[in-house]
């Protein structure tokens, strides 16, 4: 149950980025951000009953501070998924993310085994191979649109990663819901300083956009049940492999092709991510 659990977790992981990428493409990613998220603060709040337990104030507090992490991650990762290919943006911000929290819990103390040394080092390799593309005349440069975007929000959602499993597993769904109100009121507030519209201008982007919170909700809650039913390590790695499904939408959708050493890197991500999470 674990295991099939962990796979639908990446499956609706990956469905929502896609969603939301493709939304910022033709509404502001401020509008798209914030209205996917309350889509998922109005499910996790209905769920909120049949999942109970006691949370406490350091839950509250981490899991506010975490969804601030994953409001900024999600419009940087939106905003990269709308202007560069999203079989190489979601590779990218997936090992990051991953990669984050590894760093922190060795800075802490945290003993690395040797598979996540292992990881690492694939990660990175993969990262130089999804950021090479080829120009015109053949040349190759270290430079795809929307990278430099999925590097910073790799760092920032595995800061999301990191403080959202500070809450513990006792405190059942209330961190999500901590999280869900901290990314919103931060998002709120980015919008009104930087003077920017969450309106969407089309209303037919609406079903996309709330699809992309429903989705994005749903892997959190495969993604707990997966770690209530079997090893936490098994649903970490398996829920890891959601860029998988977001290359996979990308290619039969919007038609993306990549190169051959894209090809190679989203692999060698893949893997990376998986290793690093076991």
């Amino acid at each position: 149950m674990a295991i099939v659990l962990g796979l639908l977790a990446a499956i609706f992981y990956g469905s929502a980025d896609f969603c939301g990428g493709f939304a910022t493409r033709r509404s502001p990613m401020f509008a798209v951000t914030v209205i996917s998220q309350a889509v998922g603060l109005a499910l996790i709040l209905f769920a909120l009953p049949f999942f109970p337990s006691k949370p406490t104030w350091w839950t509250l507090e981490t899991g506010f501070i975490a969804g601030m992490c994953g409001g900024l991650g999600l419009l940087l990762l939106y905003h990269a998924l709308s202007i560069g290919k999203m079989g190489v943006v979601s590779p990218i911000t997936a090992v990051l993310a991953a990669l984050t929290p590894v760093i922190v819990g060795a800075v802490r103390g945290e003993h690395l085994g040797n598979l996540k040394l292992v990881g690492i080092g694939v990660a990175l390799l993969a990262v130089i191979l999804i950021s090479l593309s080829t120009e015109a005349d053949g040349r190759f440069e270290f430079s795809t649109a929307g990278v430099k975007e999925a590097l910073a929000s790799g760092v920032v959602l595995g800061g999301f990663y990191t403080f959202l499993a500070l809450g513990g597993q006792q405190s059942g769904l209330y961190p999500i819901v901590a999280a869900r109100i901290g990314s919103i009121v931060l998002l709120l507030v980015i919008a009104v300083v930087m003077r920017r519209s969450i309106v969407v201008a089309a209303p037919a982007a609406l079903g996309v956009i709330a699809l992309a919170g429903a989705l994005d909700m749903m892997a959190n809650a495969f993604y707990v049940l997966a770690a209530y039913a079997g090893y936490l390590s098994i649903a970490a790695v398996l829920t890891s492999l959601y860029p998988a499904s977001t290359v996979f939408l990308a290619r039969i959708v919007l038609g993306e092709r990549l190169g051959a050493l894209q090809k190679t890197g989203v692999a060698f991500a893949l893997a990376g991510v998986a290793l690093i999470a076991s």
